[in-house]
């Protein structure tokens, strides 16, 4: 399945999206325009969670913002940093649930091998530099080539995967980042554990995949591509078709915030047009 096959939102049967129960996101250029969370988007969400449609962000971006979106976000829960972990605050206790995919000793062990990886990294692409966010991370190390610097090119942007994935790690790149950490774990096996520990899920069911859908936006959204059924990719994930080996099978008609805004907007649409027969 390549780019070709990608269909329009308005494709997608509408009995299929008056199933959906969560809706999982991508942050950055999925959910936001140009580094910003617009209105539409936010209410898009907020719209979702009003109607019992858990959403749960699935990011590359850091613990620190993360334990902000899980506390002040109407959001079920998030994953961040690619997989390393989730976060889920639970408001009846004023708690807050955090699982890791490693533990804290190894956590420990794998940042002194990221910030030696850092320094050759810089030094060979002086270009590039590290994310603004990288002091609020906990288990990766993030790469900046568009965010506040840049865009640097392809090749560069391939040149740091590269670099990563020659010292044993695992290397994706997002629409601004360049994330890489040691382990074998990504958004979709956080994803699977998250599921099954939070809400009793066994998401390699077709029952309960059909429940799900996933909208992401760049390269490191591709095992969510792939494994969802209903994946949609907003209009900006165009720009990455040369880069995608398992594209979304749906495309909305606007980019980042608008399009998730579309999204949310056809999921509610389908559950009052069933409400209604």
């Amino acid at each position: 399945r390549g780019y070709a096959d990608m269909k329009n939102l308005s494709d997608c049967p509408v009995q299929d999206l008056a199933r959906v129960e969560f809706v999982l996101t991508d942050i950055d250029d999925t959910l936001t325009v140009d580094g910003r969370l617009p209105a539409c988007a936010y209410a898009a969400m907020e719209q979702l969670d009003q109607a019992g449609i858990q959403v749960i962000p699935i990011t590359g971006r850091p613990a620190g913002w993360c334990d902000l979106i899980a506390r002040q976000w109407p959001v079920a829960g998030i994953v961040g940093e690619n997989g390393a972990f989730y976060f889920r605050y639970e408001e009846k206790t004023r708690r807050m649930l955090r699982r890791y995919a490693k533990d804290a000793s190894t956590r420990t062990a794998d940042r002194q091998r990221l910030t030696a990886l850092q320094d050759q990294i810089l030094k060979a692409f002086p270009d590039a530099g590290l994310s603004a966010d990288q002091p609020y991370r906990e288990a990766d190390l993030a790469i900046d080539f568009a965010e506040d610097l840049g865009p640097l090119p392809r090749e560069r942007v391939l040149g740091i995967v590269a670099m990563f994935e020659a010292a044993g790690a695992s290397a994706k790149v997002s629409s601004i980042h360049v994330n890489g950490w040691f382990g074998d774990y990504d958004k979709l096996s956080m994803t699977r554990i998250f599921f099954s520990e939070i809400f009793d899920m066994d998401i390699s069911r077709d029952t309960d995949l059909a429940k799900i859908v996933f909208s992401g936006d760049s390269p490191n959204d591709q095992p969510m591509f792939g494994y969802f059924p209903l994946s949609f990719g907003v209009a900006n994930v165009i720009e990455f078709r040369d880069l995608l080996t398992d594209p979304p099978k749906f495309v909305t008609p606007s980019a980042g915030g608008q399009g998730f805004a579309e999204l949310a907007g056809a999921i509610l649409s389908a559950k009052q047009a069933k409400l209604k027969r």
